[in-house]
């Protein structure tokens, strides 16, 4: 008969359940596995109570803490990591929740152990466990880090050397690249490159005209261009050593390196080329817009000079272009640095005659009436009577104050001087003063937006109402900017006329005349002083006449020099001369006793 087991009472415990020894074998070869994984784990573990006191640790974090705990005692986490953790201990306590995620991923920088190692940088995520513990991990993040050091410094040096608006190389990238080619120059005799320097001619109007993200675009389509012309199969093998670069500076200038040129002439034709490139049309919304380049070449087979230099060249050559009227190819000449170093002796004693008293001086040039031949105007003319080397021609000094920013105020200071002077006239001379006061006013003057109250406060301070002062600005000028239109029109409201200088010169013509806010054209002495042997520019002068009489504009015409052209201009029926035939201009004490004798000519 088989015994039956006894019966349990209802509530009672059976007692601990009976394990087999198989069974106890594998469980204790399984805890032996994971105190093995627990203590040869790369990654630190460690468990601690909710006060930081540690419970637990692998060897692995007890490599990484013992240099930073306190006499060599690892017994509390929180202390350990004091130094690099400060607020853990707060940390954990306001984190109470089961799986709360102290830290993710906190990098930690260990000291170095010895004199010469690198430091070590950790990984350290830290949760809570249950109610009375926390579970730390540590990991080694050093390579890592390294990688993540030399992927930032990657980066920043793309950032240093690349143009973010165009994707080119910026100026960083040329200078390195200009520098090794400087090195091969000097370790390879005969070996010689060029740089050519590229930039818009009257760029500024794109943006003025169009807005910045337009002229962001053109500068973009630039950039293209440039690229695609460098790195074309036929020029590579034109040039047969190397590929050219293709960088941007800035603003609107680019820069190609041609390394190995077998002579000065290959980069010329290279940089009439790129010029031809760079002239052709952009499609932009519909419209079309065109615009020329000025190229500058440095070509070097020397290598005495720096990567700053060798630029230097390439944007001293470039002015020249520039005050030659852009849309050209210029070849560095060293003439070009004595006439860079010249404008800055210039620039400089310029600025400081603005603040010497009685170097700087205005003349007047008489404006006469073709129908009367009286004197009607007076234009004001900036002279310089330098200390040491005299009378400087205005074609020396105001070309170097366009550049030197120098402008607005040499003209703030013609514009006060002969508002004064010109007032005064008209109270010692009564009838035999003339009417009008002509000022010429830059570009600079009309976009600084303090220039209607500087010319407000000439006409107050002087006493001189506003209907006896003419601006002249160039034709170029008025015609191109819409903001300086904006600035003309503002002015006027003060009572003041505008006339339109050097017309027939600029970018404007006679059907769009109507457009601009100007009372006066005054006809470019060029015309002038061929209209007495040219039929075409005696209908040029005539059509300008009638056209702007048809405007309720008067017209002047400038440089008339003998009697001839006077006849002429009188029979085309223009209303006002002015020129060496009626007198050269006078100096501010000169102009009463002019006035006086009334000459008549003709």
């Amino acid at each position: 008969m088989t015994p039956q087991p006894t019966p349990v009472p209802e509530g009672a415990s059976e007692g601990p359940p009976t394990v087999d020894a198989d069974t106890l074998d594998t469980l204790q070869q399984e805890h032996e596995i994971l105190l093995q994984f627990f203590y040869l784990a790369p990654v630190g573990l460690v468990e601690t109570r909710n006060d930081g006191t540690i419970t637990m640790m692998n060897p692995a974090a007890a490599r990484w803490l013992l240099p930073l705990a306190p006499g060599g005692l690892l017994t509390n986490l929180f202390e350990v990591l004091e130094p690099l953790l400060p607020h853990a201990r707060e940390r954990a306590a306001e984190a109470p929740t089961l799986g709360s995620v102290l830290f993710e991923n906190k990098r930690l920088q260990l000291p170095p152990g010895k004199v010469g190692e690198a430091a070590v940088m950790l990984d350290l995520n830290l949760t809570r466990r249950d109610r009375q513990h926390l579970m730390a991990t540590l990991t080694d993040a050093t390579a890592s880090h390294v990688r993540e050091r030399r992927q930032l410094s990657t980066r920043l040096r793309d950032a240093t050397h690349l143009d973010t608006l165009t994707g080119l190389p910026s100026r960083n990238l040329v200078l390195e690249r200009v520098q090794q080619a400087l090195a091969r120059v000097k370790s390879e005799p005969g070996w010689r490159f060029a740089v050519l320097q590229v930039n818009l001619d009257r760029f500024s109007r794109v943006n003025v005209a169009l807005g910045t993200g337009a002229g962001d675009a053109v500068l973009r389509l630039v950039a293209q261009r440039l690229q695609q012309a460098v790195r074309s199969q036929d020029l590579v093998a034109q040039l047969g050593q190397g590929q050219p670069l293709a960088a941007r500076l800035g603003g609107d200038e680019f820069l190609v390196l041609l390394e190995g040129i077998q002579a000065a002439e290959d980069a010329v034709a290279v940089a009439h080329r790129l010029a031809d490139v760079v002239s052709k049309p952009y499609g932009m919304a519909g419209d079309e817009v065109f615009i020329s380049a000025c190229v500058s070449v440095v070509v070097r087979e020397d290598a005495d000079a720096d990567p700053e230099t060798v630029l230097h060249d390439a944007n001293s050559a470039m002015r020249e272009g520039k005050r030659a009227g852009g849309d050209r190819v210029v070849v560095f000449d060293p003439a070009h640095k004595r006439l860079a170093a010249r404008r800055a002796l210039v620039e400089n004693d310029l600025r400081r005659a603005l603040q010497a008293p009685g170097e700087l001086f205005v003349v007047y040039q008489p404006i006469m009436s073709l129908s009367d031949h009286s004197c009607v105007g007076l234009e004001a003319l900036v002279r310089w009577r330098h200390p040491e080397r005299g009378l400087i021609p205005p074609v020396e000094f105001i070309p170097v104050a366009e550049d030197g920013g120098l402008i607005a105020p040499l003209g703030g200071f013609v514009l006060r001087t002969a508002c004064a002077q010109f007032a005064r006239w008209r109270t010692e001379l009564g009838e035999l003063a003339p009417r009008t006061l002509s000022v010429n006013v830059s570009r600079a003057q009309l976009l600084d937006k303090a220039f209607l109250d500087e010319v407000r406060s000439a006409l107050e301070a002087s006493g001189l109402p506003g209907r006896h002062l003419q601006l002249e600005v160039t034709e170029s000028m008025a015609a191109q900017d819409g903001q300086v239109q904006k600035t003309l029109s503002e002015l006027k409201s003060l009572g003041l006329t505008v006339a339109l200088d050097d017309f027939g010169t600029g970018y404007s013509s006679l059907s769009s005349l109507h457009l601009l806010p100007v009372d006066v054209v005054k006809i470019d002495r060029s015309f002038v002083s061929q209209s007495e042997a040219s039929a075409h520019h005696q209908a040029l002068i005539q059509a300008t006449v009638q056209v702007a009489r048809s405007l309720g504009m008067g017209t002047v015409a400038e440089g008339i020099e003998t009697v001839g052209q006077q006849e002429l201009l009188e029979a085309l029926a223009c209303d006002k001369g002015q020129g060496y035939l009626y007198a050269k201009p006078l100096n501010a004490e000169e102009v009463p006793g002019w006035l006086r004798q009334r000459p008549v000519v003709g």
